[in-house]
């Protein structure tokens, strides 16, 4: 694969800053894209730019502002509360969402002369998202080709890791204090280690805090 181009689905946060590192050690040229949705926090944007300007990645924004009209939720909206009630689906899942984040980048990828697409989505560690699953790419990833008559191949190196080995892979790259820094995963819109409180920073903590104390273990 390293000789071949590839795109990064690109949020700026720990799972897809991971997931771009991976791909600069897997592929010859990597391009990011990241989509404005008219999310809450336009942190999210700058800071997406400012890893791929940090990694001299060639960055893409595209506006996808039409998913607020259709996909009210807490990402989108400060009246809605973020929160979880047993059965439902969280208020932070937007609808569609992979789905048009993905084939737009297939077209972005296509245009550019890339096979293959990366995407931090995960089954292990996630909120119960249906469009986080491995079912569902695999059945996007055919649909891309056939809509397109073109070979793309959907990455998702951590689909069956929890937040802790997505931790571990961050330091297997050489970048787990980068990640941690530099990146934006908080609900509330807080740099690095976030809020500590939105179900976002609780996650990102656990597993942290999880993969330290194993690699402590290890060294004692």
């Amino acid at each position: 694969m390293k000789k071949e181009k590839a795109i990064v689905v690109f949020s700026g946060g720990q799972d897809s800053t991971t997931c771009l590192y991976w791909a600069l050690q897997h592929f010859q040229e990597v391009e990011a894209v990241t989509f404005n949705y008219n999310q809450r926090h336009k942190l999210e944007i700058e800071v997406a730019e400012n890893i791929a300007r940090e990694l001299k990645v060639k960055h893409t924004v595209l506006d996808l502002s039409l998913l607020n009209q259709l996909a009210p939720n807490a990402l989108t909206r400060e009246n809605i509360q973020i929160e979880q009630k047993d059965g439902e689906l969280p208020t932070t899942f937007v609808d569609g969402r992979n789905l048009l984040f993905l084939s737009f980048a297939a077209i972005l990828a296509k245009q550019s002369g890339a096979r293959h697409i990366i995407t931090g989505v995960c089954e292990t560690d996630f909120s119960g998202y249906p469009d986080c699953r491995d079912v569902f790419i695999k059945s996007l990833n055919v649909t891309l080709n056939l809509a397109m008559d073109y070979r793309f191949v959907i990455h998702t190196p951590l689909m069956w890791l929890n937040k802790a080995e997505t931790w571990k892979l961050a330091d297997q790259l050489g970048v787990l204090e980068y990640v941690r820094q530099k990146t934006l995963t908080c609900y509330n819109g807080i740099l690095s280690d976030g809020c500590g409180t939105c179900p976002a920073c609780l996650l990102r903590k656990k597993g942290l805090d999880e993969y330290l104390s194993m690699k402590e273990g290890i060294k004692h």
